[in-house]
């Protein structure tokens, strides 16, 4: 599982690994790791990943991720603490974009994003933009 090996090699606070274990187990948002009801756990999961992998160096305290999820896409803001910082991130997953840059299509000639979301998992985000404090006055 990719989320376990950036884990594994990120600069996360304990609390905030213990908190990762937790929702690996049970699938539920925490203190630390605080999502909305209807964003769907695969999809956090590859969120979780993309953030790891992207801020390994970074001493992650919690995420709060407010995403919004149709079938080929979730799209939202990551907001990341440390101790002394808060950095939002606006990202966009989109498994119909990773197919269709591809040339990937299923049966029926549609962008097969089920292939894409399977052999990609985390690396179908079409953007990952942290904001700054410029682009967060204009949002």
């Amino acid at each position: 599982m990719k989320l376990l090996e950036y884990l594994g090699r990120s600069s996360a606070v304990p609390d905030f690994r213990a908190a990762i274990e937790q929702f690996l187990a049970s699938g539920r948002p925490s203190e630390r790791v605080a999502f909305g009801g209807r964003s769907p756990i695969i999809k956090v999961e590859r969120t979780l990943t993309k953030l790891l992998e992207a801020y390994a160096d970074l001493p992650i305290e919690s995420v709060e991720i407010a995403g919004r999820s149709g079938c080929e896409f979730f799209r939202g803001e990551a907001v990341v603490r440390t101790a002394d910082a808060e950095r939002r991130i606006r990202f966009d997953w989109d498994c119909k974009w990773k197919a269709q840059a591809l040339g990937w299509t299923d049966y029926f000639g549609f962008p097969d994003q089920t292939r894409a979301a399977r052999e990609f998992g985390h690396d179908c985000f079409r953007g990952w933009e942290e904001q700054t404090v410029d682009q967060l006055a204009e949002a």
